[in-house]
């Protein structure tokens, strides 16, 4: 079977324990050899993240460090945007990524339903299905099906049931990734951080640990 990679694209901000999840359910879905987190230095579809891309990053690395390894594959982490200046354009990071692997090697690129039904607001999205697989994570509740006309024909016949056809093809596939609900959320970790909750149960004790160090997602006094 091939080496495929997964590249799992997100803002990290910071990185949870659901993030880690969705991770370990792509590596063993797909039987993909290697996963790296993806963090997004300036994401242009989003409000400013909370702390700065070094240090996202630092924590993404920090709570890899501690957890178990993947039951199957290995996971790191491709800081390859924060070397980039301006806006981080995944059909940018694709190319950049093909330019070190060549056209054949198969990768598949991770993102959760709600950011895959945007993909029409994307640069140069229509190039996307060229460059890589797409491992959509989908929790209960959020349907994909009907696809928005735009990426309906986009990706017509596209669809991939079996983990197989991702390692024979470099890029093209749709594959639906199934996850339990889970609790965690970005969102509510940099609220209850911001009120001054030293540990949220959202994220890793070695990343809530760093964050309180380094002073983090504190609101500022008055704010």
């Amino acid at each position: 079977m091939s080496r495929l990679v997964l590249l799992y694209g997100g803002t990290f901000d910071p990185v949870h324990r659901g993030h880690l999840a969705v991770a370990r359910a792509a590596l063993a879905a797909t039987g993909a050899a290697w996963l790296d987190f993806l963090p997004a230095a300036d994401p242009p579809h989003r409000a400013p993240p909370g702390a700065p891309f070094a240090e996202r990053l630092a924590l993404l690395e920090l709570a890899l460090a501690a957890e178990p390894p993947p039951e199957h594959g290995g996971w790191g982490v491709d800081g390859r945007e924060g070397g980039r200046a301006g806006p981080s354009f995944t059909v940018d990071t694709l190319r950049d990524w093909r330019r070190g692997h060549g056209a054949e090697a198969p990768l598949g690129f991770v993102l959760g339903a709600d950011a895959f039904l945007g993909l029409a607001g994307w640069r140069e999205w229509q190039a996307l299905p060229d460059l890589t697989h797409f491992i959509v994570a989908r929790r209960p509740g959020s349907p994909l099906e009907p696809l928005p006309p735009p990426l309906a024909e986009a990706f017509a016949g596209r669809r991939v049931d079996h983990p197989a056809r991702l390692h024979a093809a470099p890029a093209g596939g749709l594959f639906l990734l199934d996850l339990p609900l889970r609790p965690e959320s970005a969102t509510r970790a940099r609220a209850a951080l911001g009120e001054g909750d030293a540990a949220p149960a959202d994220l890793p004790p070695v990343v809530a640990e760093a964050i309180a160090r380094r002073g983090l997602y504190r609101r500022p006094a008055g704010g």
